[in-house]
């Protein structure tokens, strides 16, 4: 199943022309990962092989923006609560970092769309540890292979990917 669903993604997101990177470096090509995510029969079949690596858990925890919709989509799969991770935690009403409901001493699995370094994840499973989450592994639907496992696991989060890098450039090749 990875072939054909690596290559409906990379068909789908693979973008070429002029764009600035994060880094400020331009490239001429881009992974653009909302444009599957905008498509629901792909958003589903992501989904579903995301599902398909859960350990058993009893929260998933969508991280904005990307990591929503996929934890929307997989709760429905799953009937798994999910709560909404925010980059910052929000400074007025409930001043809460997860919305949707608790996770204190509950175990909860990290969602993301795409991981490159794992910054992000990381400062969210701090946050979300803080407050009393079990937190151990993160499911992606893509690993860029830039290192965002590895610094995952300095901080004991087990990296699961539907995708990866490897697996897009290989189904274009082969």
């Amino acid at each position: 199943m990875t072939f054909p669903l690596a290559r409906r993604v990379y068909d789908t997101c693979h973008l070429t022309g002029r764009f600035r990177l994060r880094s400020g470096q331009i490239s001429g090509e881009y992974f653009d990962k909302y444009l599957f995510e905008g498509q629901p029969d792909l958003l589903r079949e992501v989904a579903e092989a995301m599902v398909a690596l859960l350990p058993e858990c009893d929260v998933l925890a969508g991280m904005e923006m990307g990591g929503i919709p996929l934890a929307t989509v997989m709760s429905q799969l799953t009937g798994l609560p999910t709560v909404f991770v925010r980059k910052h935690v929000k400074e007025y009403g409930t001043n809460k970092v997860a919305e949707g409901g608790p996770v204190k001493g509950r175990s909860v699995v990290l969602i993301e769309d795409v991981v490159t370094t794992g910054g992000a994840l990381l400062a969210s499973c701090g946050q979300l540890r803080s407050i009393g989450a079990q937190v151990e592994t993160v499911v992606c639907a893509v690993d860029r292979e830039q290192g965002g496992r590895q610094n995952l696991a300095t901080e004991a989060l087990q990296l699961r990917a539907a995708l990866t890098r490897r697996d897009l450039e290989t189904s274009v090749m082969g």
